[in-house]
């Protein structure tokens, strides 16, 4: 395991506008410093709320980021408490509650308190999965740190008409090595693939290639995809917020993709039941992961949690890569050609979701009709604090 205060250490040292908060002690999360979000029709009555303090504001379609002056040294997380109760900031009565929550960090799972589960490790090629008989077209949304060209899909139209903006960032801080999660989206592709070969996958980049993002860029990354039509949303990061409740701006964005969408998110890696957000949210179907036929060390498990897959060494597509690592024994730890192994609620997730895409794609059916069938706890066995077994 590592050393979670060097983690958290590293995570701040590269963004210093984030701060670590613990309203409960031993209950930690990250947020952007001096900000917070609010849902899009709540955006002037909050500013009214904290004018004396509001040095700027931002507007999105769904979601709007007030930034606040640093000197004022306000505390988000309580203003966002009272702005979201019965009374604002002052004491102030208000007629109903806003949607405001702080911009928490996000992290890509296999990264978190206690991770990461492990490094990629240079796998050995897999064959591409063959592309069985499809009754509909399928599309699979991955929100993650984007996608390299791989041989599986690099020919395929829905990559080459994304292929340039989505293009993973690999070594962002120019030290010859790859980034801690550079690869990550095109990994968590891969096993998607691996059991939806025909889907049409839409991705977009939300976390950078060490594995950090916010909220409000996965906010606008659900934003972007309620105009178009996904069946599956696969979201392999996620965080612990400061209430341990779900973000309410965060939750407008996952309501406004419609009850067609399914939406699948990682349980985490803490390898504790403190719910972790978006996984947590009742829309959402939350993964933990299994090694073997029990539980892996690191994965997430409580009452929010709804499925399970296997999470543990497993192989999927991954970056060419060749970093500073010496060899061992012969072996190059650093050499990437395409493919790696890996552990994570991250990689058990995207089995979760291909599944589900699969099925649609095959039988011609609906994906939330297809997410009933693959979730049902009467046809597939379940295990207790993991939800339903989804086999790989």
């Amino acid at each position: 395991m590592f050393d979670q205060q060097a983690r958290v250490e590293r995570v701040l040292a590269r963004h210093p506008d984030a701060m670590v908060v613990e309203p409960v002690p031993g209950r930690p999360a990250l947020v952007r410093r001096d900000e917070i979000l609010v849902a899009g029709r709540d955006a002037g009555d909050a500013e009214d709320a904290v004018r004396r303090w509001c040095d700027s504001r931002h507007d999105g379609r769904a979601v709007t980021r007030l930034r606040l002056r640093t000197a004022a040294k306000v505390d988000v997380c309580e203003l966002a408490s009272r702005l979201a109760g019965d009374g604002g900031p002052g004491g102030s009565a208000r007629r109903r509650r806003l949607s405001v929550s702080p911009n928490h960090l996000v992290h890509g799972q296999p990264m978190w308190w206690s991770g990461p589960a492990d490094l990629p490790r240079p796998a050995k090629p897999l064959p591409a999965p063959e592309a069985a008989a499809a009754r509909r077209e399928v599309t699979v949304a991955v929100l993650d740190t984007g996608l390299s060209p791989h041989p599986w899909y690099e020919d395929a139209e829905w990559f080459r008409e994304q292929r340039d903006e989505v293009r993973e960032v690999l070594d962002a801080d120019l030290d010859f090595d790859l980034d801690a999660q550079a690869g990550h989206g095109t990994f968590v592709a891969g096993m998607v693939l691996r059991h939806a070969p025909t889907a049409r996958l839409l991705a977009r980049r939300v976390i950078g290639g060490d594995g950090v993002g916010d909220e409000l860029d996965v906010i606008r990354a659900l934003e972007w995809l309620a105009g178009r039509r996904a069946d599956v949303v696969n979201i392999s990061l996620g965080c612990h917020t400061f209430d341990d409740r779900p973000s309410p701006v965060l939750a407008r964005a996952l309501a406004a993709l419609g009850r067609r969408t399914v939406v699948v998110a990682c349980a985490g890696n803490t390898a504790g039941d403190r719910p972790f957000w978006p996984a947590a949210a009742k829309p959402v179907v939350g993964v933990a992961a299994l090694d073997g036929g029990d539980r892996a060390w690191f994965s997430n498990h409580g009452w929010w949690v709804d499925a399970c897959a296997q999470g543990a060494d497993v192989t999927s597509t991954f970056v060419r890569f060749n970093g500073t690592r010496p060899a061992v024994e012969g072996t190059d730890p650093d050499d990437f050609r395409g493919y790696a192994t890996w552990s994570g609620t991250s990689f058990a997730a995207p089995v979760v979701a291909g599944r589900i895409a699969g099925l649609a794609a095959a039988e011609g059916i609906g994906a939330d009709e297809a997410a009933d069938r693959v979730l049902d706890p009467e046809a597939n066995p379940s295990l207790p604090g993991l939800g339903v077994v989804v086999g790989s």
